[in-house]
């Protein structure tokens, strides 16, 4: 997401790189690109006015300080002014906060009842189960209710998706269901069977001393009378303490609109921004929080069930100038990695005793972070390097049967591969002999690196990152060759140089 709105917000403020002063004409310049960036993503307006009318007020006469250039002086504004307008002022961005600090005030005793509108398909069934998966992780027992009776489908999709989350998704907590999809044949013809279900939800949850209620309403494809009705009906009998309106990142203007239109009639007190990792403009995220005034409390960043997040301005803000996200990154690792693990896995690495089975393990965990792209993103100064790089997702598939049809000894010890072997294993996975000898050159780039950067500080080890281009870095942690300059590449492999040497001999 904002790949666009990064790249020219780069090209506006680097205009003011070399400058002795920040002065009102190279900053107004500047600004120009960036109203014009705001624009372009569908950011309304008033909202981009406003954000670049303020950036001049703060930008205009600012003595540079002699260790700061005057770009990077003004990075730091336009910083600060995004975290201001995506909410950071009032929403709690303390950059050590995780899951455990989700933007959701618990009530004692409970069930803390949260309410999902939204309009249909913007995902708000799917956010449901996410937001337990999220819930369950923090060790809260979840209840999701089924109030959504105009789909059908909706009951046996919310049912199907809370044990999903109780079966797959480690956490200490529980995720439990309750629907009554008999009552989906009284729909429409009796007022008030979605406040039944919802009022039966919420004493079986008191009944078992449950956390937190999870209450999935049904959406429309228009906000109406008969929608808004129901929900004012459901808020008025079950008194829900968090009404959250679920938007879909990828409608821009029309997510915002819908979001004003839903608190003009009904008191939210959050939005969640659906499908934030898919290549939209962002006009929603920059522009919902001062247009309505409610803040953004989660994000949807991808399909897997656990794949929602709670929003920090700061960090986002860092992302659309380029500046990575490396706390965020660092939370991903922490929860599918535990302390003892990542030691263990840094004495193999700094001691050359990596193993194909712990390199296995270690996609798998990569693989439940979210993506590749997404993943190298959140390093400082790579993602703008990853806008045009088609990241082969397919090929951890492929990774994985080649590791699963090697012997035990073959995984401890890659020295044993030899063309034999390399045949054997090709016909095993059902890919080719090439894929293998690929494999085992990913690996032992990954070993080389990681022995490198054993001995390196933080900072050395991001700049080590950070030096390898991404494709070297995709190649790295998919398990095959690639990229100029880090031993892969077009013209830098002893074949490529066997086959341009060929073609010579030929032409003579």
């Amino acid at each position: 997401m904002f790949g666009n709105l990064s790249d020219k917000f780069e090209s506006a403020l680097r205009r003011l790189s070399g400058q002795s002063k920040i002065s009102d004409v190279n900053v107004r310049e500047s600004m120009e690109e960036v109203r014009e960036a705001l624009l372009e993503a569908d950011v309304h307006y008033e909202v981009a006015e406003a954000f670049c009318d303020r950036v001049l007020q703060q930008a205009v006469g600012t003595e540079v300080l002699e260790a700061v250039r005057p770009g990077e002086q003004m990075i730091k504004i336009v910083h600060d002014e995004l975290v201001r307008l995506l909410g950071g002022d009032e929403v709690a961005d303390d950059e050590n906060a995780g899951l455990s600090d989700a933007p959701i005030l618990f009530v004692s005793p409970g069930p803390t009842v949260v309410m999902m509108a939204g309009l249909q398909g913007s995902g708000k069934t799917t956010t449901c189960g996410k937001l337990a998966a999220n819930l369950k992780k923090q060790g809260k027992s979840v209840m999701l209710c089924a109030a959504d009776l105009q789909r059908p489908a909706a009951v046996t999709q919310l049912e199907v998706l809370s044990k999903q989350v109780e079966d797959t998704v480690e956490g200490p907590g529980t995720v439990s269901f309750h629907g009554e999809p008999e009552k989906c044949k009284e729909y429409g013809k009796a007022v008030g069977v979605a406040v039944d279900v919802c009022r039966n939800a919420l004493k079986k949850a008191r009944s078992e001393n449950l956390d937190v209620l999870i209450l999935d309403t049904a959406g429309r494809l228009h906000i109406n009378d008969d929608l808004m009705g129901e929900l004012k009906r459901v808020n008025n009998a079950v008194q829900p303490h968090q009404v959250l309106l679920v938007l879909d990142a990828m409608t821009g203007q029309d997510a915002v609109n819908s979001a004003k239109a839903f608190n003009d009639q009904l008191e939210l007190d959050g939005v969640v921004l659906t499908k934030f990792d898919s290549d939209t403009r962002g006009g929603a995220a920059l522009s919902v929080r001062q247009v309505t005034g409610k803040p953004i409390k989660f994000i949807g960043v991808g399909e897997q069930i656990d794949a929602l997040e709670a929003f920090h301005p700061r960090r986002i803000a860092g992302r659309i100038l380029g500046m990575g996200d490396v706390v965020s990154l660092v939370e991903k690792a922490q929860q599918e990695v535990s302390e003892e693990e990542a030691m263990r896995v840094q004495e193999k690495l700094a001691a050359g005793k990596l193993t194909m089975d712990d390199f296995l393990k270690q996609l798998r965990t990569l693989r439940r972070m979210g993506s590749m792209k997404s993943l190298l993103g959140m390093l400082p100064g790579v993602g703008g390097q990853l806008k045009d790089l088609d990241m082969d997702e397919s090929q951890i598939d492929r990774t994985e049967a080649i590791i699963n049809s090697m012997t035990v000894k073959e995984r401890t010890d890659i020295e044993l591969l030899d063309n034999s072997r390399r045949r054997r294993i090709s016909k095993g996975s059902g890919t080719h002999q090439q894929d293998v000898s690929q494999l085992v050159k990913g690996f032992n780039m990954v070993s080389q690196l990681g022995q490198a950067m054993s001995g390196m500080g933080m900072v050395g080890k991001f700049k080590a990152m950070q030096q390898m281009n991404p494709a070297a870095m995709q190649a790295a942690m998919a398990g095959r060759g690639g990229g100029k300059g880090f031993g892969g590449g077009k013209g830098s492999t002893k074949a490529q140089k066997n086959k341009t040497n060929y073609k010579k001999r030929r032409r003579k």
